[in-house]
């Protein structure tokens, strides 16, 4: 997560996007980790995953580009460490790494998988989610509507992937793809998407003037009211991730 202009607060996470830990967990499945497997958690936010996986006996380490994420996560006691994912430090040191919901926000996509082969030890696990090609495309649709409107353009701050592009840049770093698929996951958000657009999109909302900012989010969540909105008033945001397990290769006998 290194956009300048993106910032995280915890509290603001917590109500807004409560669903990210509570969906994360199928990953954690497909992770399958084990007692006294060191584990890094990419991206790990405020820590509720890297904790869950601290109670299943594992040794973990968070890290997370944004201070504010890394000192909630350390209040609650996990190990983290303020880090950009595209510059990882670590050589030779897990069994295994697991993401959610952060690899599309780190650009170079290389730099992070290369970082990441090399934290692992040999026939180590790289098991993740993240958005996937057609992610939110509706609500992004309506944000770049309304902003060309505004005569603003702005490029895309994400990384969504389609299985094929992704599993190329797995196996050219040297990963064994085990497994990878983009599935739709509309998912219901705690209000209305105006939290979705002041938590995530701040990208967006940032390109025009503070004075326009409000206009601009109302203009959106208006643009968004027919087609994200079901009839009982529930907000329903086009989710389409990407989970995938790849292996760094054993070391020759």
């Amino acid at each position: 997560m290194s956009s300048q202009i993106q910032s995280w607060d915890p509290r603001r996470y917590q109500a807004n996007a409560p669903y990210v830990t509570e969906l994360g967990r199928a990953a954690l499945d497909l992770l399958s980790p084990r007692s006294g497997e060191r584990i890094l958690d990419l991206g790990c936010g405020d820590g509720a995953l890297a904790l869950e996986l601290a109670c299943l006996g594992c040794e973990v380490v968070g890290v997370d580009a944004s201070e504010e994420m890394v000192t909630a996560a350390r209040s609650s006691g996990v190990e983290a460490h303020l880090m950009d994912g595209a510059v990882l430090q670590f050589v030779d040191e897990f069994d295994a790494v697991f993401s959610n919901a952060t690899l599309h926000w780190i650009n170079p996509p290389e730099a992070v998988i290369t970082g990441i082969l090399r934290a692992l030890r040999p026939g180590g696990r790289f098991v993740g989610e993240f958005g996937g090609s057609g992610n939110v495309a509706t609500i992004v649709g309506a944000i770049e509507a309304v902003l060309a409107k505004r005569g603003v353009t702005i490029v895309c701050p994400w990384f969504f992937p389609k299985p094929e592009e992704y599993s190329v840049l797995l196996r050219t770093a040297g990963f064994v793809v085990r497994t990878i698929d983009l599935f739709p996951r509309p998912t219901q958000l705690p209000g209305n998407v105006r939290g979705w657009l002041e938590t995530f999109a701040q990208h967006y909302i940032h390109a025009v003037p503070e004075s326009e900012r409000e206009g601009l989010i109302s203009e959106v969540i208006e643009e968004l009211r027919d087609s994200i909105m079901d009839g009982e008033g529930n907000w329903i945001a086009d989710y389409v991730r990407l989970r995938f397990r790849a292996d760094k290769p054993c070391a020759a006998a």
